[in-house]
């Protein structure tokens, strides 16, 4: 009987049904084996017991016990005191159920007998037997609850297992707050349950890279720690999250005593005081953004504007509290947004190269490409980087952003050079952030190197606000170095920024690239005319490249024509496009004579 009693458990406990129906099964297998018994089974948890499984008991006894302390007279549930079993067999008089006997004598029990359930040293539960005579267990009632309580110790030991993964898994492990997952978690309850008034603040240390490039990683786990717990002892530990490296979130409820703001000031007052990270002193810091959810809003849009707010207190107000608007900085939700789209594109495989030919003008013959960047949204649609371009601002995004791009079109490079394709160079844009981040003369080299392209078909464009709007020298000398190894370098949209034709005596570059709003006005009577003019005649005195960009009719062809101007490029010839059309233009219409070559500027 014991046998498939236990085959029954162990496969409730094998699919992994919930502990509570496993025990009640178990409790209406054994009261079907010995009918003249009741059976129950508590469990011991800090101290106290808690109903487990007493199917055939009344509820109101079961409530009686939940969360009782364990003690020696509290019944023959003092085996889990004891830790050994412990048999009652005359209820009204002993003196352990002196205080339950008027639970137990009116449903008609007049003994019980109670063995601890153990795990180790360590007692989990208690299995009992509520008996209507007055008597102790038989020799078969003995066996029966021996195979119990082991069958009881495996689902529960089971459950813990199982519990403490799932607790695990929401919990971060250095400072013992919820986690990411608990936070959407916790935050898709929210939503579900309160349509309004609830609000979302978002924390984000001030100074922790600059512990850790200080005093080691050591100590900014400690700060991590120390700003995790008072976080928690402002926000309440239930409320408050540490969802990355250095950012905490705090979920604020509906009438709340405390605003956002209010909320937001405690939390930076808790946590700018003096704290010691590993022998060293150091004073926290944070900023904060924060929204609160409006009636109809969605968990993502509150999110959202939760993140558009930390962002712009970062930007703008660096250790202070920022709580969104409706109107809150558009020109920075925009570069957030952009930011966000860029990186998911990047994670994706969704951005591309695409490529605009460099025409030949006498001839139209196309002697290079620029590169440029298209990114696909999910939707299919293919836009261009002026649609994006905010996310350029953004340092980490725009390395990623050019390094794949430098992958793509290396890649292309190499399969037009190794199919005889007469590709003479591509033109690779730059933003500031790529001078900035270091190490872009490695990068670019090795990208080429190992694709096997000669740095002599590589020309890098760098606008004028990039190459001349920086007050130090760190561009200007990264190209320098970047021209010594071979690369030709053109100044981008010139004569929109900064650059002056006194400029052109002392800037190392080899192209200028004549911006397309003077090409734009080529039309009799406009000044343009005379300044394209000058600049060319200028460029080519100096040994400078030329190239007029936006090029879109027969007039501003021919005009650059009888300037003297030779190469260019514009929706006249072609608009960009992607590297199988790029090769179709090539194998048509290249140029197979590779025009002169000019020497680097000194």
């Amino acid at each position: 009987m014991t046998l498939e009693l236990q085959n029954v458990i162990l496969e409730m406990i094998a699919r992994g049904e919930a502990l509570h129906s496993t025990i009640v099964r178990l409790c209406l297998e054994v009261e079907a084996l010995v009918p003249d018994v009741v059976c129950s089974v508590l469990s011991v948890k800090d101290g106290h017991l808690h109903p487990l499984g007493s199917p055939s008991l009344p509820n109101f006894y079961s409530a009686a016990l939940e969360n009782l302390a364990i003690g020696p007279l509290i019944g023959s549930c003092g085996a889990a005191f004891r830790a050994e079993a412990a048999t009652v067999t005359d209820i009204e008089n002993d003196p352990r159920w002196a205080n339950f006997m008027h639970l137990a004598l009116p449903l008609g029990f007049k003994a019980c007998w109670s063995t601890p359930i153990c795990s180790g040293e360590r007692v989990l539960a208690t299995f009992s037997f509520y008996f209507r005579q007055s008597r102790g267990p038989s020799d078969l009632e003995r066996r029966i609850v021996d195979a119990c309580i082991r069958l009881c110790a495996i689902a529960i030991e089971r459950e813990e297992r199982v519990s403490e993964r799932k607790r695990l898994t929401y919990i971060d492990a250095l400072t013992g707050l919820p986690n990411r997952a608990k936070f959407s978690a916790f935050l898709s309850e929210q939503a579900e349950h309160e349509e309004g008034g609830w609000g979302v603040l978002l924390a984000d240390l001030d100074n922790l890279k600059t512990v850790n490039d200080t005093f080691g990683h050591g100590a900014g786990d400690e700060l991590i720690q120390v700003v995790a717990k008072r976080i928690a002892s402002v926000a309440g530990g239930e409320r408050a999250f540490r969802i990355g490296g250095d950012e905490f979130a705090i979920v604020v409820e509906k009438n709340s005593d405390s605003s956002l703001s209010m909320l937001a000031a405690r939390i930076l007052e808790a946590i700018k005081e003096n704290a010691d990270c590993c022998g060293h002193v150091i004073v926290p810091g944070a900023t904060l953004g924060g929204c609160l959810a409006g009636p109809g809003e969605t968990l993502d849009q509150v999110r959202q504007c939760a993140d558009v707010a930390l962002y712009h207190a970062k930007e703008r107000s660096r250790g202070h509290f920022i709580e969104y608007s409706a109107g809150l900085g558009t020109a920075f939700t925009r570069r957030f947004r952009a930011i966000r789209d860029v990186s998911l594109a990047l994670a994706e495989n969704r951005i591309h190269a695409y490529y605009q030919p460099i025409v030949q003008l006498e001839t139209g013959e196309v002697v290079g490409f620029e590169a440029l960047c298209r990114m696909t949204m999910p939707s299919g649609e293919i836009i261009a980087a002026a649609n994006f371009h905010e996310a350029t601002k953004d340092a980490h995004v725009a390395a990623e952003l050019t390094q794949c791009m430098l992958l793509r079109v290396a890649s292309d490079m190499r399969a037009w050079l190794d199919s005889g394709l007469p590709l003479q160079h591509v033109g690779i844009n730059l933003s500031a952030a790529d001078f900035h981040t270091g190490h872009l003369q490695e990068r670019l080299c090795a990208v080429f190197a190992d694709a096997g392209v000669p740095l002599k078909h590589v020309i890098l464009e760098v606008t004028e606000s990039v190459y001349l709007g920086q007050r130090d020298h760190v561009v200007a000398d990264e190209i320098q170095s970047l021209r010594n190894r071979g690369m030709r370098v053109a100044l981008d949209d010139f004569g929109t920024g900064f650059a002056s034709l006194t400029h052109l005596l002392t800037v190392p570059v080899d192209i200028i690239k004549i911006d397309k709003s003077f090409v734009e006005r080529l039309v009799p009577g406009d000044g343009a005319v005379i300044i394209v003019e000058g600049v060319l005649s200028i460029a080519n005195k100096l040994g400078l490249r030329v190239v007029a960009e936006g090029i879109e009719t027969d007039a501003q062809l021919d005009q650059l024509l009888s300037f003297g101007c030779r190469l260019g490029q514009g929706y006249l010839f072609s608009k960009a496009v992607d590297r199988d059309a790029a090769t179709s233009l090539l194998a048509r219409h290249g140029q197979h004579a590779e025009i002169e070559s000019l020497p680097l500027r000194a």
